[in-house]
């Protein structure tokens, strides 16, 4: 059984361009502080990757400040802040910002003062893009960067997260992007790296990964392979809804990620829909999470005004650049037959 990847927005397979390019790094075996040449070699490399990603992202002027991923840009950017924000915040935002701002139904959120909000570029679980207001303080791009054509100079936040692995890149690499001049004090302290902001020795062999992933993420873009990964999803979708009258596609009338389709079937739980997918040869994502041993209703779902019942019931298919019609017909034909098997259950 040849297994097909639909998760991508949990994380994509690495590139090849970023293997080649963390393969020639290892070679490289100066810190990027040390003043030698060895030393000045490795710095090197991490600001050929800083630029990289600068040119990828729109950032040109910015200050891009290396982490590990966008976990940990979260917490630098917002600990001890008290911003804003909503529910369908990814749960490393969530986990420091004040959830009183609504959404509806549509997905959409609304800011009353942007200084003192976060806001996501777009939502992990059902792809829906947001409008950022000008004067936004941390937007967390992390899913729109290399799936959507970007760019952090024109869209108002102050700061941006982004991370290496759901672009091509390696795990464990990440970065905030910030105009030039923003006040981030150092909650990393120590021998002063990352223009002080973050201090540790870098981890040049993932940053070298992250630049050259960036890169090629934004070749792909160019090329219009995202177009080609909609039409793709939305054959998905159409041949789902053909065959399921009582599945409800999520955000499918917004404007959204060009490979994420979250749907949910009421009854049908999506921690036991992704079992049953896993099983057949389909790796897919649940809409619902499991905590302490208890399958709770999408927090993203819930908050966008859905019931529990169909906040539980909801997968996420998420598509990448290499993949095919007919790994999306397979699926929908599997899944459908899944499906009628369940109605005939619950019957």
């Amino acid at each position: 059984m040849t297994r097909v990847y639909l998760d991508h927005n949990a994380t994509t397979p690495l590139r090849p361009e970023a293997r080649e390019a963390m393969a020639a790094a290892m070679e490289v075996c100066g810190n990027p502080s040390s003043v030698h040449a060895e030393g000045r070699a490795a710095k090197a490399l991490i600001e050929r990757a800083r630029a990289q990603i600068a040119a990828a992202f729109g950032a040109d002027g910015a200050d891009i400040v290396f982490t590990s991923g966008s976990t940990e840009g979260a917490a630098l950017t917002l600990a001890g802040r008290d911003l804003h924000g909503s529910a369908v915040e990814h749960d490393a935002v969530r986990s420091w910002i004040a959830e009183d701002l609504a959404t509806d139904l549509s997905g959409r959120v609304k800011l009353h003062d942007p200084a003192k909000s976060t806001l996501q570029l777009a939502n992990s679980e059902t792809g829906i893009i947001q409008s950022l207001p000008e004067g936004l303080a941390v937007t967390d791009a992390t899913q729109a960067f290399g799936k959507l054509p970007v760019a952090f100079n024109w869209m108002g936040a102050q700061m941006a997260l982004i991370s290496a692995h759901k672009l091509g890149g390696p795990k464990g690499v990440g970065a905030i992007v910030m105009k030039r001049g923003t006040d981030l004090p150092a909650q990393i302290k120590g021998g002063g790296q990352e223009m002080g902001r973050r201090s540790g020795t870098e981890n040049v062999i993932g940053i070298v990964g992250f630049g050259a992933a960036a890169e090629a993420a934004a070749r792909d873009l160019a090329n219009g392979v995202w177009e080609q990964v909609v039409e793709f999803r939305n054959i998905l979708e159409k041949a789902l809804e053909a065959g399921s009258k009582s599945t409800i596609f999520v955000g499918k009338d917004q404007g959204r990620l060009p490979n994420t389709s979250c749907f949910a079937t009421p009854g049908w739980k999506g921690e036991t829909q992704v079992m049953q997918m896993d099983l057949a040869g389909f790796a897919v994502s649940a809409g619902s999470a499991c905590s302490s041993g208890k399958v709770r209703a999408s927090a993203v779902l819930t908050a966008m005004g859905f019931d529990e019942v169909t906040a539980a019931s909801a997968i996420r298919v998420s598509l990448g650049p290499l993949t095919t019609e007919e790994d999306v017909l397979r699926f929908a034909e599997t899944w459908l037959e899944k499906e009628k098997k369940h109605r005939a259950r619950a019957a």
